[in-house]
C-alpha cells in the first residue's frame, strides 16, 4: 500500500511541475488531449458564466467577467500548490511518517501534510522536523521545488501583463479610428476624407503585426483570452472582428496596394483567431442573425468607392465578400459564445461614439466646435 501510495505521489508531483512548465516555461501551444489547466479552466469558466448570467446589469456583468482572468490566474497557481503540497504529504506518510512532532503527538496524515506545507512554502517554523534520512531527503527536495515554484509564479506576472498591455495598445488606438466598438464602416466612413486609400495600406500594416503578436503571446498564454479591455465596448474580439471585416472588403472590392495589403492582414488575423479557438478548444459556429444582411451590401459598397478604396464594386465582389466572411465569422462567434464578448456589427446604419468623448459616468462631453472633447467634472479625475 505505501509502495502505490509513493508511486502516486511521484506521479502527481511530475505531472503539475510538468503542466507548470509548459504553461510557464514553454514557449509554444500544447496540443496533448487531457490537461490539468484545460481543466481547471473550462470548469471555473462554466461556473463562472453561470453566477454572470444571474446578474441583469450590462455593468455589473462586464465587472463581473472582468474579475475572471486576474482571479483565476491566482486560482491556478493555488491548484498547483495545493496538488504540490498533497503529492510530498502522500511521500512522508509512505516512508512512515518519520517526522519528530510535539511531545505526546502522534503522527498522522495530517501531520504529514501540515509538514509538507510548511516546508513547500520555506516557513521553517520547526514545530514537526523530518527524523529520518528520507524523509530529510524529501523535505529538501520539496523545498528546492517549493522555492523555485514560488520564484516562477513571481516572474510569470510581468510577462503576462506586459503581453496583455502590448494588445490593449492598438485596441485603445483603434477607438478614434472606427468607434467603440469599433465597425469596418465607421473604419472606413472616417478614412473617406483621404483622396486615395493608401491612407489605410500602413494602418493595416500595423494591424498585421498586431495581430501576429497576439497570436503568439495568446497561443504561449490562453489566460489572456479572458482578460478583458479597460471599458466595457472593446475587447480584442471586436477588434479583430472590425480589422477582418475591413480586409475582407479591401480583398473583394479594393484595388491597388490597400488591396495587396489586406490581403497579408486577413491571413495573419483569420490564422490567429482559428488557433485561438482550437487551443480554447471552441467549435465554429455560424451567427443566429446576419451580421451584413444583404440590403446592406449596397452602402457598404458606396463607403469603399467613397474611400478611394474601389472605382466599382459588382456582383463578384460580393460572391467574394460572402466567401471570406465563410473563412472567419463563425471562428468570431463561437469565440465570441465562448468567453461572452459580443461581435461588433459592420456598423453601416449606426453611428459609433469613441470613449474619449465620453466622461467616467457615461455622458458626452461637448468639446469645442461641436468635437465632443471629453471634459473633467467638477475637479474629479
Amino acid at each position: 500500500m505505501k509502495l502505490f501510495v509513493a508511486i502516486a505521489g511521484l506521479f502527481i508531483a511530475f505531472a503539475t511541475l510538468w503542466e507548470a512548465f509548459e504553461t510557464i516555461i514553454l514557449p509554444r501551444r500544447v496540443t496533448r488531449p487531457v490537461r490539468l489547466v484545460r481543466i481547471f479552466y473550462r470548469v471555473t469558466w462554466t461556473m463562472w458564466a453561470s453566477i454572470n448570467r444571474s446578474f441583469r446589469s450590462k455593468t455589473m456583468r462586464e465587472a463581473h467577467l472582468s474579475y475572471y482572468g486576474p482571479l483565476s490566474l491566482l486560482g491556478l497557481f493555488a491548484t498547483w500548490a495545493f496538488v504540490l503540497i498533497l503529492a510530498f504529504s502522500m511521500l512522508h506518510w509512505a516512508a512512515g511518517s518519520a517526522i519528530n512532532t510535539p511531545p505526546g503527538e502522534t503522527p498522522t496524515f495530517r501531520t504529514d501534510f501540515y509538514m509538507s506545507g510548511t516546508t513547500f512554502f520555506t516557513l521553517g517554523l520547526g514545530d514537526v522536523t523530518p527524523r529520518t534520512a528520507l524523509a530529510r531527503a524529501i523535505t529538501v527536495a520539496e523545498g528546492g521545488t517549493g522555492f523555485a515554484f514560488l520564484g516562477l509564479m513571481i516572474s510569470y506576472l510581468p510577462t503576462l501583463y506586459g503581453a496583455f498591455s502590448q494588445r490593449e495598445l492598438n485596441i485603445s488606438l483603434l477607438d478614434a479610428r472606427a468607434g467603440s466598438p469599433p465597425t469596418a464602416a465607421e473604419l472606413l466612413r472616417r478614412h473617406a476624407q483621404f483622396s486615395d486609400n493608401e491612407v489605410l495600406t500602413p494602418y493595416l500594416q500595423d494591424w498585421e503585426i498586431w495581430a501576429a503578436q497576439l497570436m503568439e503571446s495568446h497561443l504561449s498564454y490562453p489566460v489572456l483570452c479572458y482578460f478583458r479591455s479597460q471599458h466595457d465596448n472593446q475587447s480584442w474580439l471586436a477588434a479583430f472582428t472590425a480589422v477582418l471585416d475591413v480586409s475582407a472588403l479591401l480583398i473583394a472590392y479594393g484595388e491597388g496596394t490597400a488591396k495587396w495589403q489586406a490581403r497579408l492582414t486577413f491571413a495573419i488575423a483569420r490564422h490567429a483567431v482559428v488557433d485561438l479557438a482550437e487551443v480554447l478548444r471552441v467549435p465554429a459556429e455560424h451567427p443566429a442573425h446576419d451580421r451584413l444582411p444583404p440590403k446592406e451590401v449596397a452602402q457598404v459598397r458606396n463607403l469603399l468607392i467613397e474611400c478611394k478604396a474601389s472605382n466599382k464594386c459588382g456582383e463578384a465582389g460580393d460572391k467574394k465578400l460572402s466567401q471570406l466572411r465563410e473563412m472567419y465569422e463563425p471562428y468570431l462567434n463561437g469565440l465570441s459564445l465562448r468567453l461572452l464578448m459580443p461581435l461588433p456589427s459592420w456598423g453601416v446604419n449606426q453611428g459609433n461614439v469613441e470613449n474619449w468623448k465620453r466622461s467616467a459616468w457615461g455622458k458626452i462631453s461637448s468639446g469645442p466646435e461641436g468635437s465632443g472633447s471629453s471634459t473633467v467634472e467638477s475637479g474629479h479625475f
